[in-house]
């Protein structure tokens, strides 16, 4: 990963291919140009919940999410190259524990809503998903490390759990609760 990008408009990807980053070309629709260009959405999402006012803690963690994301996305694009380290996972996992043990259990399934904030962390968590569907795909056919799946699909449990954090921080005088579904069975009254 020692070449910087000097110039943008290259045109070497007008045949419909592009580089790797170990020099390769792959056509555009290669599994692993979808699941590098997944993981580039996701970080670009996160960077527009940075754009939001948010408590300094999740801040925090969403910054180094996103040199982490960056990582991941350079092992993608260098196939049998390690970047994302364990390490990483073992993060996601602490801040998990660390967010969801201040948070009301949940009684029902909840919508993609609130304030705008945790709006946008759902809309990660989707992505997340995605992008994690996107290095399965690729490991079914090529050789890929176990730190990128894993981190993948944390950051989207995160995400979800940080939307409901989100929720609560009433830092745009918004805040409350979660939007619950409202399903059948709760309008019957019976219990979860």
């Amino acid at each position: 990963m020692s070449n910087r990008l000097t110039q943008i408009a290259t045109r070497t990807g007008d045949d419909g291919s592009t580089g790797l980053g170990d020099g390769s070309r792959v056509p555009k629709t290669h599994l692993r140009i979808a699941a590098m260009g997944d993981v580039d959405e996701l970080n670009s999402t996160l960077g527009v919940l940075l754009a939001e006012p948010l408590p300094a803690d999740v801040r925090e963690l969403l910054v180094v999410i996103q040199h982490e994301l960056f990582n991941l996305g350079g092992e993608l694009s260098i196939p049998g190259f390690t970047l994302l380290k364990p390490e990483a996972v073992l993060h996601l996992d602490q801040a998990l524990a660390n967010h969801n043990a201040e948070l009301p259990r949940l009684a029902e399934f909840i919508l993609p809503a609130g304030t705008r904030s945790a709006a946008i962390a759902h809309v990660g968590r989707t992505v997340a998903r995605r992008a994690e569907r996107s290095v399965i795909a690729l490991a079914a056919i090529e050789s890929v490390n176990e730190a990128p799946r894993q981190y993948l699909n944390r950051l989207s449990d995160l995400l979800f759990v940080l939307a409901r954090v989100l929720n609560r921080a009433n830092l745009d005088g918004l805040g409350g609760d979660d939007v619950y579904w409202k399903s059948e069975r709760l309008a019957r009254g019976e219990s979860p």
